[in-house]
């Protein structure tokens, strides 16, 4: 282990890239590498040097050029890498400052990689919206990883920045005395063609049902969180389809991983209400982290999907129904696997959407927050909420264009803010970047935070 640390040394010194994108021929590494290249060499971008890394030596370079169009592609390392060679890993990681994973599915794809980013003392990003792999991977590496000076960061894209940051946003709005005591996210896609999902995220779907045991194993067998203390009483359960009149929209509950991240960030607040130390912070950041923080409130915190339609909501609710029915059997597994658009009813399919359905498509994501104009009537009995406040983030196509471009800022911020950051860990996406200008940078990328109102309500 010491001689691949002296080499990892060594590397620094000479041939060290600032970040190597694994799986950048895949459906989503290539969108992650176009959106990387607009950074590569830019005046005060720190990435100056950068490869790609794949089993196929061909597609990445065929990758590159798609990516590149219609300039000519840039010299740029293509590195054959098998995560089921773990020379081959080690390898990369002796090579890098960071790896951007996009092979997925993480269950069955990912720990190889953690594992040797850990062992490496490289920091790792990915694009995972799965909690088992999330989940498992902070079990088994978190304490190593603190020890080497990894930092691993999951859910860097879709899944779940604009959960994590917009409910930080919504959070900030309420100004004491004021304080929330739920907030409810709605995310709505829309596009002028017709809406179609990466298959790797349906495979992701699939393979979480077939794995839901595993998860709730790993959850028994870990010391309960410490839960943050939300003031007022739970919310009510609701009606399984919502209507919300407010937005126009009819909604159903979303299994994602986003509620799921959200809580372990507010869960390491619970803990750390100043948030997370950086391995080198200056007083200035230390001052902005603590201020940061102070402004964000624990609340309860769901996501639902919504649609214009009570029909919409409907389809996603049969296809839910599909994929919790037949992911239970190896046979149903196989049979979703193999006809993803019949079982989706047309929103997955193996080829993935074409670029015009891409460009098409959009989010909103709105957030709804309940709770007290006062902190001091949360305490009164079973008291309702008496104000809302309406918040939204808005951007293009969620796997395509939002995650790369969440992701690459991500990078950007991880190379030039490490000293801000912890020096090492495996962590949810919000305590990492909350205290940073990331949501600034997405807006200046056609990701948009906005207040859409505050009102009083009836009690």
């Amino acid at each position: 282990m010491e001689v691949h640390q002296q080499q990892h040394e060594e590397h620094k010194l000479d041939n060290y890239y600032d970040l190597v994108i694994l799986g950048a021929s895949g459906f989503t590494g290539k969108y992650v590498v176009r959106e990387a290249l607009k950074f590569l060499n830019t005046p005060s971008s720190p990435l100056k040097t950068i490869a790609l890394a794949g089993r196929n030596l061909g597609k990445l370079d065929d990758a590159l050029k798609w990516a590149a169009h219609p300039a000519s592609p840039p010299s740029i390392p293509l590195i054959k890498t098998d995560i089921s060679d773990p020379a081959s890993l080690r390898e990369l990681c002796i090579k890098t400052k960071l790896v951007l994973n996009c092979v997925g599915p993480f269950r069955l794809y990912g720990e190889p990689v953690v594992s040797t980013c850990v062992e490496m003392g490289c920091d790792y990003l990915d694009i995972c919206g799965e909690p088992e792999f999330m989940e498992r991977m902070e079990v088994l590496y978190h304490d190593k990883a603190a020890e080497k000076g990894s930092l691993v960061v999951s859910a860097c894209g879709f899944d779940s920045i604009p959960a994590e940051l917009g409910l930080m946003f919504n959070s900030r709005q309420w100004e004491q005395p004021s304080i929330p005591n739920r907030v409810e996210a709605y995310v709505s896609l829309e596009s002028d063609m017709r809406i179609v999902g990466n298959f790797g995220t349906f495979e992701s779907a699939v393979l979480g049902v077939a794995n839901m045991k595993q998860l709730q194993e790993l959850r028994r067998s870990r010391p309960r969180r410490a839960r943050p203390v939300i003031p007022g009483p739970p919310p009510p359960n609701g009606p399984t389809i919502d209507h919300q009149k407010t937005l126009g929209l009819w909604a159903v509950k979303l299994p994602s991983a986003d509620s799921i991240v959200v809580r372990r960030t507010l869960a390491i607040l619970k803990d750390n209400p100043h948030g997370l130390p950086g391995v080198d912070e200056t007083e200035e950041q230390m001052e902005y982290r603590k201020n940061f923080w102070s402004k964000v409130k624990p609340t309860h915190f769901g996501v639902k999907i919504s649609s214009k339609s009570l029909l919409g909501v409907l389809r996603f609710i049969t296809v839910g129904i599909s994929i919790g029915l037949f992911g239970r059997t190896a046979f149903g597994r196989w049979l979703l696997l193999k006809f993803p658009s019949v079982f989706s009813l047309g929103w997955f399919r193996k080829k993935g959407p074409t670029e015009e359905e891409v460009e098409s498509a959009t989010f909103k994501m709105w957030f709804i927050g309940h709770g007290y104009s006062d902190a001091s009537l949360a305490s009164q009995g079973n008291r309702k909420p008496d104000t809302e406040i309406i918040t939204r983030v808005m951007g293009p196509e969620v796997g395509y264009l939002t995650t790369p471009i969440i992701l690459i800022q991500c990078a950007l911020l991880v190379l030039n803010k490490r000293n801000d950051m912890p020096k090492g860990g495996v962590f949810s996406p919000g305590i990492v970047f909350g205290p940073t200008d990331l949501q600034e940078r997405l807006q200046r990328h056609g990701i948009s935070f906005d207040i859409i109102s505050k009102n009083a309500v009836p009690v």
